[in-house]
């Protein structure tokens, strides 16, 4: 196994910490990992039940996959820099724009599909096209780190959100997240992310001196098989960590937890989450990267076993946390890494972000499934059995992708 060439890192060290916070302020990061804390107080305040309000994860989904797809083709035609400064200031304002929501549920509904919307630059698409621009021998890792923003947003929104509207109500919940965008990402940005020569079809801050883009195309890409083996096995994946995210916490409640143990235990999550992504992405710098992702995205399966047949005790509940937390922290860096390793750098603005347009379909629909296994059993079981198949079948689908292939200059693999 190759040691850690630091070469890239001291190189690039200004792009992994805009793009670290870049996606701990995403959209989906402030609305996803913060939804647990707001359900039961959306829930007192405007009567909606848990699953009506599950709901608006997959109104989350939809807007995120129009907004992956446009994230793409805006960031090729107008650059990194322009969309991802216009997303954050947009973001700000959609957020803040979810105070206003009134008695209609489908006001909810539509809040979240339109963050997506307004935040598209600031989307994983953006982040991980930017990082793999800057780094190849060190890809894995350096997506790991900036990936590992999710995980801060794990710990640090449910408490930040409950903390908000424990001390004045739901509205400021929405109103703390939105600052986040322009207090911490904005700044950054403005200052790291500037345009550099030497990408080719990229203005955006790539190294200079970096080589033209190999790889397939998106019509090439559609052809192939591994594409829909990643998209598959992901699909799997994502969205029973999605359901697993949304529901920890009033699950944890409905086993007699307070909102502030179970926010707490919750927060487990993204330690293991970080520790997770940055475990796998060395790994998978220096490993055959499937087996590497197959191994960690079975943990969730042990974590909906104890969920199912373990103690209640708060220690066992923060042990299937940390698991739910491993699976989750590899997932969207394994997915970027085998996007980028599979099919290359000539298309991957769009190709990532077709993959996670597809990705994120499965997601939007399981919140739907998980609401209506929640409402027709009265608890979690159900939804617990499934994820816990998911977590098998999905990881092993990996292994069946085969040795990364080189690609000749006009993008196809070399025989």
């Amino acid at each position: 196994m190759k040691g850690l060439d630091t070469a890239e890192f001291k190189r690039g060290w200004r792009v992994l910490v805009l793009a670290l916070v870049g996606v701990a302020t995403s959209s989906s990061s402030l609305l996803l990992y913060s939804f647990s804390s707001m359900v039961i107080p959306l829930q007192n305040a405007m009567g909606w039940d848990r699953a009506q309000l599950q709901v608006a994860i997959s109104a989350l989904s939809l807007g995120t996959i129009v907004a992956s797809q446009l994230a793409g083709w805006l960031n090729l035609r107008h650059g990194l820099r322009r969309v991802t400064w216009v997303s954050l200031l947009a973001l700000c304002l959609s957020m803040w724009a979810l105070t206003g929501i009134n008695g209609s549920i489908w006001s909810l509904y539509l809040g979240f599909f339109l963050v997506p919307l307004a935040g598209l630059g600031t989307l994983q698409v953006t982040w991980s096209h930017l990082v793999n621009l800057w780094f190849e021998e060190n890809r894995g890792l350096a997506l790991a780190i900036i990936l590992s923003g999710s995980g801060l947003a794990a710990i640090g929104l449910p408490l930040l959100t409950a903390w908000a509207v424990g001390r004045w109500n739901w509205q400021a919940g929405f109103f703390a997240l939105g600052l986040l965008p322009v207090v911490l990402a904005l700044p950054l940005t403005l200052r790291w992310l500037l345009p550099a020569a030497g990408a080719p079809g990229h203005r955006a801050a790539a190294p200079v001196g970096a080589a033209p883009a190999n790889g397939l195309r998106l019509g090439e890409a559609l052809r192939s098989w591994r594409f829909w083996v990643c998209n598959l096995s992901m699909t799997l994946v994502v969205s029973c960590v999605v359901g697993m995210v949304t529901n920890i916490v009033p699950l944890l409640q409905d086993r007699g937890l307070s909102a502030l143990q179970a926010s707490q235990v919750f927060s487990s999550f993204g330690i293991s989450l970080i520790l997770g992504r940055l475990l796998v992405g060395y790994l998978i710098d220096r490993l055959w990267a499937p087996a590497v992702a197959s191994l960690a995205l079975l943990m969730p399966a042990f974590a909906c076993a104890i969920f199912t047949f373990g103690a209640s005790t708060i220690a066992l509940y923060t042990l299937a946390t940390l698991l739910v937390g491993v699976g989750a922290g590899a997932e969207f860096d394994i997915a970027a890494f085998l996007i980028a390793r599979y099919f290359g750098m000539r298309d991957y603005g769009r190709l990532f972000g077709a993959h996670l347009g597809l990705v994120t379909a499965g997601a939007a629909i399981a919140p739907l499934l998980f609401a209506l296994l929640y409402k027709n059993t009265g608890g979690y079981s159900a939804m617990l059995l499934f994820c816990g198949v998911c977590f098998v079948v999905g990881p092993l689908l990996l292994l069946t992708l085969g040795g990364y292939p080189r690609f000749q200059g006009q993008g196809l693999p070399a025989s």
